[in-house]
């Protein structure tokens, strides 16, 4: 019998005693046996005390002990612990990280509980289907942190913990998305997070050399292969030996070249240009595209041995406009980091110029944000950054919306508007409470009680 149907035991961790407390009279209602803890304190005293759980759910963001804490220490005691990490503030970064831990699934707050149902008992399930000395990929060394994704869009958040999953193995991966989206940030994410991740990660954007330039680049040639060839060169797959590779726009490539590539991922091995005896490499393969792979083998340009041989696990990344959500967390994230290349004070954005940023399309997506913005910081004298510090498309195209708005459309929210949105947002999933509420926004509770002032919303 599975563990569902045993009355499976499950330990509910948060610092908010009556949001623990209504999920656990929930998950009751299903038939589960529940423990509560209001700290990982109290998680880790319920441990020593009951003995192992069948699952654990747990808050991200507590006083003191966080719930990575929990799930670390939960992970080194029984490294098939299947523990949910809960928060009310989505974030890629958090999303990727408890996975990389060991998280058996990250979930946003307010969660949809069927789905939450759905997946407990999903999880519960498997762990019993498994071999017990099986160990899951995310349980391995998370290392140092990667490279910083930004957003807490659900479709960046189901992003990162693809990677987070993915990385650990060998895995090829293919990732897809429109130009300007972020795809080398996920492929070295993905490089980062793996046991490879000190080793060398290169980087080659396919589109950008000719075919017999490119057979040399990454193949490498013997001296005298062709003119000019007065020396022996590795290629750099030879040069990631041990490492990843990463091949950016793959779809771009020759049939020649993609039955070069083919060989390559089959038997790991290379043949430099101009020699007789192939070369053996351990190098990782990632690889990206913007165009539709699928499409291109039906029309008979991308062989489909290959594209089955990339494809292993796909990484689909959203473009900007599907997650606009994240436009302010990118913009200041953005605008401080330029600061900080250019040696400059931080700016701000006038009303104007938010909302020509939010009204904005962004065809070029993250690329064409961080491009915008670092004209206007260069051109911003005065520490603020106005609409005249704007491309001219930007405010033609406000200009034309403004003629003729959608009629089922509303007038584009400021940042301003979006923040105070959020924050109140956050702080009725935390139900009223500041102090939490302060936490997962990264602010003190004096700084929101401000904001609540200026609102109005002090006294609520």
């Amino acid at each position: 019998m599975t563990a569902t149907r045993t009355r499976a035991r499950l330990l509910l961790v948060d610092d908010d005693e009556e949001a623990c407390r209504l999920l656990g009279e929930v998950l009751e209602r299903e038939g589960y046996a529940v423990a509560r803890a209001l700290s990982v304190d109290a998680a880790l005293e319920a441990l020593d005390q009951d003995g192992s759980f069948d699952a654990m759910l747990t808050d991200l963001r507590m006083p003191g002990a966080s719930g990575l804490d929990l799930l670390r220490a939960v992970r080194e005691r029984d490294p098939r612990a299947l523990v949910f990490v809960l928060t009310a503030f989505g974030d890629a970064a958090a999303a990727g990280e408890a996975i990389r831990a060991g998280a058996y699934d990250f979930i946003s707050k307010p969660y949809d509980l069927p789905s939450l149902r759905a997946a407990i008992a999903q999880a519960l399930e498997r762990r019993h289907l498994a071999p017990p000395d099986v160990q899951e990929a995310g349980a391995q060394s998370a290392g140092e942190l990667g490279p910083v994704i930004i957003g807490h869009s659900p479709g960046i958040i189901e992003v990162m913990k693809t990677v987070a999953r993915v990385a650990p193995s060998q895995a090829t991966v293919l990732i897809t998305g429109e130009t300007g989206t972020g795809k080398e940030l996920i492929a070295r994410a993905i490089h980062s997070y793996s046991d490879r991740g000190a080793q060398r990660f290169v980087a080659v954007n396919c589109s950008a050399l000719a075919e017999g330039v490119l057979e040399s680049e990454l193949f490498g040639h013997v001296k005298g292969a062709f003119t000019g060839a007065g020396s022996t060169r590795p290629g750099l797959f030879r040069e990631a030996n041990h490492g990843t590779i990463f091949l950016d726009e793959i779809g771009d490539v020759s049939a020649a070249m993609q039955s070069r590539l083919l060989r390559v991922l089959q038997e790991r091995e290379i043949t430099p240009v101009g020699a007789d005896v192939p070369v053996r490499v351990d190098v990782r393969v990632l690889a990206a595209t913007h165009q539709d792979l699928e499409d291109l083998v039906k029309q008979g340009r991308f062989r489909g041995d290959l594209f089955y041989r990339l494809n292993v696990v796909t990484v689909r990344l959203p473009p900007l406009r599907e997650r606009l959500q994240d436009l302010p967390l990118l913009v200041h994230f953005f605008l401080r980091d330029l600061a900080r290349q250019h040696g400059r004070e931080p700016v701000a954005l006038d009303p104007e110029a938010e909302s020509l940023l939010l009204g904005h399309s962004w065809p070029g997506n993250v690329r064409e944000l961080q491009n915008v913005l670092e004209r206007a910081l260069v051109l911003a004298a005065q520490g603020v950054i106005g609409a005249e510090h704007l491309p001219a498309d930007l405010r033609r195209e406000a200009l034309v919306a403004a003629a003729s708005p959608p009629p089922s459309m509303g007038a584009p929210l400021s940042l301003a508007e979006i923040e105070k949105r959020h924050v109140l947002g956050v702080l009725r999933g935390e139900q009223g409470n500041r102090e939490r509420t302060a936490r997962i926004l990264g602010i003190s509770r004096r700084t929101l009680l401000r904001m609540l002032q200026r609102w109005g919303e002090a006294a609520s």
